[in-house]
C-alpha cells in the first residue's frame, strides 16, 4: 500500500517556479509588461521541472511553465483586452524528481518558499499578486504566502499544503481545484512522520474556495478553452466574483 502510494504521489507533481537570477535549472520568465502591470500572476510548478522542460518542445505546451503562462495571458486578453496583467513563470526552486523521496517531503518546498516570498516582496512590490500553484508547487506556495501580501493563492492538483487549514496561510484568499480526471484525487492526503503534506485543500473543512475545473486531468489546468484556465485567469485579474465554483 505504502509503496503504491509513494509511486502514485511521486508521479503527480508538476511545478513551475521562477527567481530573479536564474541558477542552474532555475528559470524566471515574464510574459507581458511587468513595469506597467497592475496585476501579476505567478505560475509555480511541481516536480520534474527543469530548464529543459520549462517551455516548448511538447505538443501540449500549456503543461510547461512558460506555455501555461502564455495561455493565461492570452485568456486574460480575451476576457479583458485592456487588463494590465503580467504573468511570471517561476521556476525558482530545485524541483524534486517525480520518482524520489523528495517529492513526498517538504524540504525542497521550504527552501523554495523563502525565495518565492522574497521575489514577491521585493520584485513585485506594489502589484496585486496571485500565485497559481500546481501539484508540488502548491506546497512551495503555502510556505511562501504568510506575511507576503499575496492577494490570492490558487492551488490545483495539490498533494496537500503542509498545513491543516486555510487559516494557517494568513491573509491570502485561498482557492483550490481538482479536475475530474486528475489522478491526484486518488492519492491519500495525509502526513506520516516526514512524509506527506496533510489534508486535501479541496476538502470542505479545509476552508478554501473551490473553483470549477471541469474534466481536467493532472496536467490540464491551464489548457486553452477549459473552465479551469478561465477561472484561474479571473482570479489573477481580481474578478473572484465571476469564478465558477467547483
Amino acid at each position: 500500500m505504502f509503496r503504491r502510494t509513494l509511486a502514485v504521489a511521486a508521479a503527480a507533481s508538476l511545478a513551475y517556479v521562477t527567481v530573479p537570477e536564474p541558477v542552474g535549472d532555475r528559470v524566471v520568465r515574464v510574459y507581458g509588461d511587468l513595469g506597467t502591470a497592475e496585476y501579476v500572476a505567478v505560475v509555480v510548478p511541481g516536480s520534474d521541472t527543469t530548464a529543459a522542460t520549462f517551455d516548448g518542445g511538447r505538443v501540449r505546451t500549456y503543461i510547461t511553465p512558460g506555455g501555461g503562462a502564455r495561455a493565461l495571458l492570452a485568456e486574460a486578453r480575451t476576457l479583458d483586452p485592456g487588463a494590465r496583467l503580467a504573468v511570471v513563470a517561476w521556476l525558482g526552486y530545485d524541483s524534486p524528481a517525480t520518482l524520489s523521496i523528495g517529492v513526498l517531503t517538504i524540504g525542497a518546498a521550504e527552501r523554495g518558499a523563502a525565495d518565492l516570498r522574497r521575489y514577491v516582496s521585493e520584485t513585485l512590490r506594489g502589484k496585486r499578486v496571485s500565485l497559481l500553484c500546481h501539484s508540488y508547487g502548491s506546497v512551495v506556495c503555502a510556505g511562501a504566502v504568510p506575511g507576503s501580501g499575496v492577494a490570492d493563492t490558487a492551488v490545483f492538483g495539490s498533494p496537500g499544503l503542509g498545513v491543516s487549514s486555510a487559516a494557517e496561510l494568513g491573509g491570502t484568499r485561498l482557492w483550490a481545484g481538482s479536475g475530474a480526471r486528475d489522478w491526484m484525487r486518488g492519492v491519500p492526503k495525509l502526513r506520516i512522520g516526514p512524509l506527506g503534506f496533510g489534508p486535501d485543500p479541496t476538502a470542505p473543512a479545509f476552508g478554501a474556495r473551490l473553483f470549477g475545473t471541469g474534466s481536467a486531468g493532472h496536467s490540464d489546468y491551464l489548457k486553452p478553452g477549459g473552465e479551469s484556465l478561465r477561472n484561474l485567469t479571473l482570479i489573477a485579474l481580481g474578478r473572484g466574483g465571476e469564478v465558477s465554483r467547483g
